[in-house]
């Protein structure tokens, strides 16, 4: 019973459910980020490369022999194409936690003074002070 009641705590934390709509929105993001890569991103730059698709780019390990048994091939445009995804989403992120971080710190108030002593307090402390000055 005790294992139970710490997994529903343990999932109903705001940690939690944090990263569970992180994830979600990171999924969508990377759909994104994808799309313009290659549909914004990429063709300009084959273009001034002579027209090259990043992603067509390969290497035969072994030639076709017939229909039944396709090339072989070392696709390392689509490596290419994953790491320009990965580059533009890492650095989105970095400037979404720069931005977040200033965020914070602007929040970051210097500490309140202390509030005024109440009248008890300054009662009491008459008190103690006239109490010194008769020793």
């Amino acid at each position: 019973m005790g294992l139970i009641k710490e997994f529903k705590e343990f999932a109903v934390k705001g940690n939690v459910m944090d990263l569970a709509v992180a994830v979600i929105i990171g999924g969508a993001f990377g759909k994104i980020v994808t799309s313009f890569v290659n549909d914004i991103l990429m063709p300009p730059i084959g273009l001034l490369l002579g027209g090259m698709d990043f992603k067509k780019l390969s290497l035969v390990l072994k030639p076709a022999v017939d229909e039944a048994t396709p090339a072989v091939l070392w696709n390392y445009g689509m490596f290419i194409q994953n790491v320009v995804d990965f580059l533009i989403i890492a650095f989105v992120i970095f400037m979404m936690i720069k931005a977040i971080s200033s965020v914070k710190k602007k929040e970051e108030v210097a500490p309140a003074a202390p509030p005024a002593p109440t009248k008890e307090e300054t009662l009491l402390t008459e008190i103690r002070d006239l109490l010194k000055e008769k020793k």
